[in-house]
């Protein structure tokens, strides 16, 4: 089968053999959150387009995720959020809660450690993919029919393209909003994105101070890449983590933090009290 811009429909791979596209495309089951596909047409809302996934580019084409419920896949980014949860002890159960609202907006996913039925512990987890522009529509409906589906004539001039600005600059400024909470109740907030959304953050964005990821930093971000690692599923690897606090939130969006001065006052007196006789010898 030839390649297509349609990687992975209602989570098929679209290089996939012996699949019953009738049944899959007419079902319109998203496996990713065990219910229908929340992708659907603005002119035909009864239709979910089910695209997860995309090739895009001519010169260097890439892979790219288009749909945020693809990141759930194997549960493999509440694994690596799991050493966030200071408070949690093995034999604890691990709850994956939806939609929760806190002072600040939404977040996707709340990883909650339990224990004899009683929270003790949590990690905000928020999901980002990258934003269209055009249409998908196109692309998928090129695909059916590339695999015998019959499907009504569509316009083939139409195309899509991919809002790397306005998906970056709108969740930053989410993360701006919601990390505050995170950080008077000494939780963490996690940010989980593909590779290439997080290093165009940080080519365009004043991420120079956001390095290596640190236990002690409110906010952290996980990256993840997608490919191929066998024929013909992609899957999804942690590839980078960093991190940041609110401050640092402020820096990278260009604005002017506001100073916490209680904590500087005390670093001051800290500083002017360490010496030679403070070292603590181990």
């Amino acid at each position: 089968m030839t390649e297509q811009n349609v990687l992975e429909l209602f989570g098929i791979s679209s290089q996939a053999e012996d699949v019953d596209w009738n049944s899959i495309v007419e079902r319109q089951h998203c496996p990713f959150v065990n219910r229908p596909c929340i992708k659907t047409r603005k002119s035909q809302p009864e239709i979910a387009i089910g695209t997860c996934s995309v090739r895009y580019g001519k010169r260097d084409p890439r892979e790219i995720l288009i749909c945020p419920n693809r990141l759930l896949g194997d549960s493999r980014i509440f694994l690596d959020s799991l050493h966030l949860l200071s408070l949690h002890e093995p034999g604890n159960d691990l709850h994956k809660i939806s939609e929760v609202e806190i002072p600040g907006g939404s977040i996707d996913y709340i990883l909650a450690s339990v224990q004899d039925g009683r929270v003790v512990d949590f990690v905000g987890i928020e999901l980002q993919t990258l934003d269209t522009t055009g249409t998908v529509w196109t692309e998928r409906q090129r695909f059916l029919r590339t695999i015998g589906i019959s499907t009504p004539d569509f316009d083939s001039s139409k195309s899509f393209g991919m809002n790397w600005k306005m998906t970056a600059k709108t969740i930053l400024v989410q993360l701006h909003h919601k990390i505050d909470t995170f950080e008077q109740l000494g939780k963490h907030l996690v940010l989980v994105a593909q590779d290439v959304l997080l290093e165009y953050m940080r080519r365009e964005f004043r991420f120079d101070h956001i390095r290596s990821a640190k236990l002690g930093n409110s906010l952290h971000f996980h990256s993840y890449s997608f490919a191929k690692r066998g024929f013909p599923e992609h899957s999804l690897k942690l590839s980078s983590r960093y991190s940041t606090d609110s401050h640092g939130m402020s820096v990278a969006l260009g604005l002017q933090a506001k100073p916490d001065v209680a904590l500087e006052t005390i670093l001051d007196k800290l500083q002017n009290k360490i010496s030679t006789a403070t070292l603590l010898q181990i």
